[in-house]
């Protein structure tokens, strides 16, 4: 582990003392959700560092709000579909713009990033459908599926995996490709490493997945195929890369998720990285773990989209 990772782990696992609190965060159904998206978004807008040469576009797109993030020289033709992370209850396509304009960036492909809805107001598998209809948009507006790569992180990562299934239910041409940043994809939090890596987890206050989640499925069923994408018949979905932290509590909705799909005949690129934290490659180049990672990424999809070069 390069010292720099070991520096952003320790800055994460006490980020409480540097907000003047001495215990970390507990969260629960007491915690308010409104603070929590109104903190996520100051903490966004005063951490996001935007590369020189991006443009922020708003989507021709009337149901919600969606933004294009373009990198310059960017094929118009090839794009990814971008779904934010921010535990199902918070984060849109303004707080994600530091995140993803440093994807783009890097990977020099142009990216639609959109305002799926939140729990708890609109439970699952709202997000799931708003998806798959900005997706069916897209193909409307003559993008090809094979031009087209899903990314995600977290949350996001588990919103992606499930609208590939509901998609795939709808007789929808999938995309080309799908790769996912730490996905939760069990509602049922039935993976070991929820208790085995609560302690090694940096990023995850205590009680914040159970709550979270539990918004999130609100009155529905927890095993869902679009709510807890573990849970579906994953045949026929296209070849996926997921990277993912061993340091995390969500580390086993990764492991799991890839071990069933890859059962079901996918192709599956997983990579469990030793000492590594939450979605740690969007943090790239800052440490040499989240670069590394975010190459293989980009690689993948290069691979997938027919793209020789970058820019």
């Amino acid at each position: 582990m390069s010292i720099k990772g070991q520096i952003m782990h320790i800055l994460l696992r006490y980020r409480h003392l540097l907000k003047g609190n001495l215990k970390r965060e507990v969260i629960d159904k007491t915690t308010s959700i409104e603070e929590q998206r109104r903190d996520c978004d100051k903490a966004a807008a005063r951490l996001a560092k935007m590369p020189e040469g991006i443009k922020f576009i708003e989507a021709d797109y009337k149901p919600i709000h969606a933004e294009w993030v373009v990198p310059a020289r960017a094929d118009e033709d090839k794009i990814i579909l971008y779904f934010h992370g921010g535990g199902f209850v918070m984060g849109n396509a303004k707080s994600h713009r530091g995140i993803v304009s440093g994807f783009v960036k890097h990977l020099g492909i142009r990216a639609l990033v959109f305002d799926y809805s939140l729990a708890p107001e609109n439970p699952a598998p709202a997000a799931v459908n708003d998806a798959a209809a900005i997706y069916c948009w897209l193909l409307q507006q003559s993008y090809k599926p094979e031009n087209i790569v899903f990314a995600g992180d977290s949350a996001g990562g588990g919103i992606e995996l499930g609208t590939l299934l509901k998609l795939k239910d709808d007789g929808i041409p999938l995309p080309v490709a799908c790769v996912a940043f730490s996905p939760c994809v069990d509602m049922t939090m039935s993976g070991e490493s929820h208790k085995t890596r609560a302690k090694a987890d940096p990023c995850t206050p205590e009680g914040m997945t159970e709550t979270y989640l539990d918004y999130y499925v609100g009155e529905g069923n927890p095993k869902h195929p679009y709510v807890s994408p573990i849970f579906g018949n994953l045949a026929g979905l296209p070849p996926i890369m997921i990277q993912v932290g061993n340091d995390e509590t969500l580390r086993d909705d990764s492991i799991m998720f890839a071990e069933k799909a890859k059962e079901a005949g996918v192709k599956v690129d997983i990579k469990v990285w030793k000492g590594m934290f939450h979605c740690f490659p969007l943090l790239a180049p800052m440490f040499r773990e989240a670069t590394e990672a975010l190459n293989e990424v980009c690689i993948f999809i290069w691979e997938k989209l027919n793209i020789s070069s970058t820019n």
